[in-house]
Formats: structure tokens, sequence, C-alpha cells
């Protein structure tokens, strides 16, 4: 869910989320009993929806470390390049398939809403989940059919 830039950047400071903040994934609940707890460790998500919104949630905050190990290791960088201008601003998750407590991969389209200095933008995407040693991790993004 990072977009990509032809120079890196200097590290921006992480977006200060408290656990009785709201979660940025956008479910109703504070960001210490939702997302926060898959990104301290204390929970992995069950499915491939839950890790898609907790990798928003990361995104978000910043949270490098989490996002990394989230990450399928056939696909994962080396680093995440954090826009220091650019801010998630709200997740839609549009549709899913498969990706529940029974399966091996799954999908989630969604639309992540950012803000870039005073400019509103919507990254569209179609991921795909696999597990990994047991977890739900990020694999790539499909293409999407616009309809064009």
């Amino acid at each position: 869910m990072s977009r990509r830039r032809s120079a890196p950047r200097a590290a921006a400071p992480a977006p200060r989320l408290l656990p009785s903040s709201p979660c940025p994934c956008g479910l109703p609940a504070a960001y210490g009993d939702c997302c926060g707890r898959y990104h301290r460790g204390q929970a992995a998500a069950p499915t491939a929806e839950a890790l898609m919104r907790s990798r928003f949630s990361a995104f978000a905050a910043h949270d490098e470390a989490y996002l990394l190990r989230s990450w399928h290791p056939d696909t994962r960088p080396a680093s995440v390049d954090f826009d220091p201008a650019l801010r998630w601003t709200r997740l839609d998750v549009l549709s899913t398939s498969d990706g529940g407590p029974f399966h091996t991969e799954g999908t989630v389209a969604f639309r992540a809403h950012y803000t870039e200095g005073r400019e509103e933008g919507v990254l569209t995407e179609h991921s795909r989940f696999v597990r990994h040693e047991g977890a739900w991790v990020y694999l790539d993004a499909l293409s999407l059919d616009t309809g064009s």
C-alpha cells in the first residue's frame, strides 16, 4: 500500500496513536483494543480482512516493524518508506473472498483515503493474503478490473 517514489525522503515522525484513540481501520473500537493488539504482538489477525485493516492502521501509525512482520518473505521489501507529507485517513473495505479462519488464501479489495499536503487522494487495491507459518500475511496486489 505504499506509494513508490523516485527519491527517498527523510523519515517523518510517527503519528501518535493512543490506546484510547479511534482505530484508523474504521471499526468502532479504540486503537488499543482493535489493531493495536496486533501491532503489539498480543494477538494474530484471525482473517485476511483483519490483517488488511491492521496493516492500514500500521501505515497510518508508521509502524514499519509490524508491516514487515505481516508481509510475506517472498515479496517483503527491505524497508518501508513513509512519505512525511502523506496521512492515511480512512479505509473502505469493498469486498473480501475467502480469507477466513479455515482458509489458506484470501483477497480484500479496498479504498484507502489519504491526504498529501492539502490534496486528497484514494488508493484502490485488491490485495492477496496467504497463511505463512500459520499466520495471515500480505502477499501482493492483484490488478483491478476498472470496467473500462
